[in-house]
């Protein structure tokens, strides 16, 4: 192996020690500021509820009122429990789905331009939402999270 090969090989060694550790607070991050996003999103569709059930409709939504109410619940109270790192690959999976359905229902030509037009997906409002729902129901809250703490006390429990 010449000398450069084993700087690189070297190199990625010592990343793969370093990093590790920063996928907890990366994660804590994202909760944090992400589970913040969503619940001030939600908090907004709650004090507004006349206004959400109203653009809801316009959408053509069916039981607007009723939905108003579901995703503004589903955004707050995800958000916070986001934020906990409490249930995070489940909110996850909410939250991940409403944003798939506000794609289909409020954003559909963005999400059938998908790969003609990339940049008009990846710039609507839900993908980035979407996204981090995604990447917390498959990572889950990491280690700096309320998830980790229950796990490691019903684990001392058996």
């Amino acid at each position: 192996m010449t000398v450069n090969l084993k700087g690189v090989v070297y190199a990625y060694e010592r990343t793969g020690k370093i990093l590790p550790p920063l996928q907890s607070l990366f994660l804590l991050f994202i909760r944090l500021y992400w589970g913040w996003l969503f619940a001030q999103a939600g908090y907004g569709k709650l004090t507004h509820i006349d206004r959400t059930a109203e653009f809801f409709a316009s959408l053509g939504m069916p039981f607007p009122i009723f939905n108003a109410y579901f995703i503004g619940l589903t955004e707050f109270l995800g958000g916070f429990l986001i934020s906990l790192g409490l249930g995070t690959r489940l909110v996850g999976a909410f939250l991940a789905g409403e944003m798939f359905v506000a794609y289909l229902v409020a954003h559909r030509s963005e999400l059938l331009n998908m790969f003609s037009q990339p940049d008009e997906f990846y710039t609507a409002p839900p993908f980035t939402f979407m996204y981090t729902a995604l990447i917390l129901l498959l990572f889950g809250g990491g280690k700096l999270s309320v998830d980790t703490l229950i796990e490691r006390v019903l684990k001392s429990l058996k």
